[in-house]
């Protein structure tokens, strides 16, 4: 019944992913005595911060907790063509990507779209299917006047005819209510014979109101954390889910796990405190901004280190209005940072009087069909008389992984090197270049200082 997200989406929503392997590692044997229907630990941020932060290899993570977790089935958050990305990738990447993690391991890919464009989930969830993984299908849940009970249930069907094996109603930013839950959960189990999923953010306090209503109306399925790393911008905590649900029968975990898993994490926890977001009770104002947990970890901690928090405010009523604009894209990577920076901008800088590429690129529509019309001022002022697209965006990519090879040359070992560079572009190339340089004790930045010589330049003895 309960699906553990500590090792990904606890920590992301908490402390801004920042959650190294080694402190994940020594509870795998106790998570693994939790009879968790699965684990997602994997995706999501989670394959970008390892890079970008940590110095860590994303997929030796990988390894090493399949390895850890003998009896529980693990999981991962896609993006579709995002992948684990900030935009489309050719659908040959696609295709190795979802390759490695099936050889990986991988048991269950939960899949979605920011736009709920099923254009941009075809692809993932073929490849998925072919390799044997059970393909959930995500319902990216927000509030707004397009994003009716039917424009969900229009959205599951397109899920369940493409093939998914199970439905997940993804609620980033905890604005699923108690009624809002019961309706849309019990209608999808009236119309459609695979699995409910319900995935929650206790940021505004709705998700374990939501969750109880959710249970009455049939959902098989909840996404919860340890308690040390639930509540706040993550999801409800298991021990108050699993009492809930269950009452005080005998138990079906082992409960000396569940102690030291708690005793860990509180510890854990404690020594990301620079990166904690601090929330200690719900926060109303996420009912309006509808920012994720992830988001608002992030968003919180880049505008303290700019020393520009005193625009929080600001900045989280201007994320509606330029939603509103956008054609009400729920805010999920990638369009929570799409939405996010250009709200702080227009806060910073005035009204559209700079625009991100990405905003730009949106309205284009090269992530997808957005889920209303894009304000038309905002469209002409973007893109003038040109039209935006209206096709798949992956249609109008060429294949990426040979010429990547090619000129990353010795620095791409494997696939999944490989596949580092091209999902992460520079931060990528950075990361595999200084393993390189560290394997062959070279430091390239020092040769490439030498360069500043010529030979008219002078040289005198030593």
């Amino acid at each position: 019944m309960f699906v553990d997200t500590t090792l990904r989406d606890g920590h992301q929503s908490l402390i801004a992913t920042r959650m190294k392997t080694e402190d994940m590692l020594p509870a795998l044997e106790a998570f693994d005595r939790m009879n968790f229907h699965s684990m997602e630990v994997w995706g999501g941020a989670t394959f970008d911060v390892a890079v970008r932060f940590l110095n860590e290899d994303p997929w030796e993570r990988l390894k090493k907790i399949r390895k850890g977790l003998k009896n529980t089935r693990i999981q991962m958050l896609l993006r579709g063509q995002n992948l684990v990305g900030y935009r489309h990738y050719a659908d040959d990447v696609v295709e190795l990507f979802i390759k490695k993690v099936a050889e990986y391991g991988l048991d269950i890919i939960r899949i979605f779209d920011a736009l709920n464009d099923e254009r941009n989930l075809q692809k993932a969830i073929e490849e998925s299917k072919k390799h044997g993984l059970h393909v959930q299908g995500a319902i990216s849940y927000t509030v707004s006047p397009v994003h009716t009970l039917e424009y969900y249930l229009d959205f599951a069907r397109k899920l369940v005819d493409m093939g998914v094996d199970s439905i997940c109603i993804k609620d980033m930013a905890g604005l699923l209510t108690p009624k809002r839950a019961y309706e849309l959960v019990k209608a999808l189990k009236e119309k459609f014979s695979v699995p409910v999923e319900v995935h929650s953010h206790c940021t505004t306090g709705f998700a374990p109101l939501a969750y109880q209503a959710a249970f009455e109306a049939g959902a098989d399925f909840f996404d919860t954390a340890i308690s040390p790393f639930s509540m706040g911008t993550s999801q409800p905590a298991f021990e108050s889910m699993y009492y809930a649900f269950k009452g005080n029968g005998k138990e079906d975990f082992d409960r000396e796990a569940l102690k030291f898993l708690v005793e860990h994490f509180t510890k854990v926890r404690a020594r990301y405190v620079e990166y904690d977001v601090g929330m200690k009770y719900p926060d109303s104002r996420i009912i309006f901004s509808q920012i994720p947990g992830g988001m608002y970890s992030n968003l919180l901690k880049q505008l303290k280190e700019q020393r520009m928090e005193h625009l929080l405010d600001k900045v989280l009523e201007e994320v509606p209005r330029v939603q509103k604009d956008l054609g009400y894209p729920p805010l999920v990577t990638p369009t929570s940072q799409i939405v996010g920076v250009q709200a702080f901008l227009n806060v910073v800088y005035g009204r559209y009087e700079r625009i991100t590429n990405e905003t730009k690129n949106y309205v284009k529509g090269l992530y997808g069909r957005p889920p209303a019309p894009i304000d038309p001022e905002l469209v002409k002022k973007i893109l003038g008389d040109e039209k935006p697209i209206d096709c798949r965006p992956a249609d109008l990519l060429e294949p990426e992984l040979e010429k990547a090879r090619e000129e990353l040359g010795v620095l791409v070992e494997t696939d999944e090197d490989l596949l580092i560079a091209v999902i992460l572009g520079e931060v990528g190339k950075k990361f595999l270049r200084k393993r390189y340089e560290e394997k062959i004790g070279v430091d390239f930045n020092y040769l490439e200082s030498l360069s500043d010589f010529t030979d008219d330049m002078p040289v005198y003895p030593i």
